[in-house]
């Protein structure tokens, strides 16, 4: 896999997935325009497939969660439809809870049946999102930029997906004087 192929900068699984139809230039180009180019992201981000899911169930589910992205970007609700799609994924996941001894404290963990397919493992990273009310869905403020990244700051002031690569200019025109 090239590694400029697909950009991971999103700091969470599902946004990285989400990510994969956006990108820094205007008009962005789908970078899973085919079931080869998704098994590649795939192989880059250490993922197991799911057995016998159509190509369409992906973008479907992408599509959902770029709509959640978005609505958690603009300080709306989460949408029904992106909900519902998580917790299909969710559901599928067989396991069962078992408590577990950790630094001297108790902690109940869910342990999976089988390893976790992909579309799973993406489903319970927008999850665990979404339950984290200490982390925000951003978009990027690069003018051209139009990648998702969380951002748990303290102050929950970041702007940028890269600082260094899309935030760059308006810091040093910022140090300038330039900006307000």
């Amino acid at each position: 896999m090239d590694p400029a192929e697909f950009l991971s900068l999103g700091d969470a699984l599902w946004l990285d997935f989400v990510n994969t139809a956006r990108d820094r230039v205007r008009p962005p180009a789908d970078r899973l325009d085919s079931p080869a180019a998704y098994h590649r992201w795939l192989a880059g981000q250490r993922l197991r497939a799911d057995a016998d899911v159509p190509f369409t169930e992906v973008r479907h589910l992408r599509e959902r969660l770029a709509g959640l992205a978005a609505a958690l970007d603009g300080g709306q609700p989460p949408p029904s439809s992106a909900v519902e799609a998580i917790n299909a994924r969710l559901a599928g996941a067989g396991g069962h809870l078992r408590l577990m001894r950790e630094g001297g404290s108790w902690r109940l963990d869910f342990a999976p049946a089988a390893p976790t397919g992909a579309l799973a493992a993406i489903a319970r990273s927008a999850a665990e999102t979404l339950a984290d009310e200490r982390c925000a869905v951003r978009e990027c403020a690069g003018e051209t930029c139009s990648l998702f990244f969380t951002d748990d700051s303290a102050r929950q002031n970041r702007d940028y997906c890269s600082p260094a690569a899309c935030g760059h200019g308006r810091v040093v025109e910022r140090r300038r004087g330039r900006l307000e």
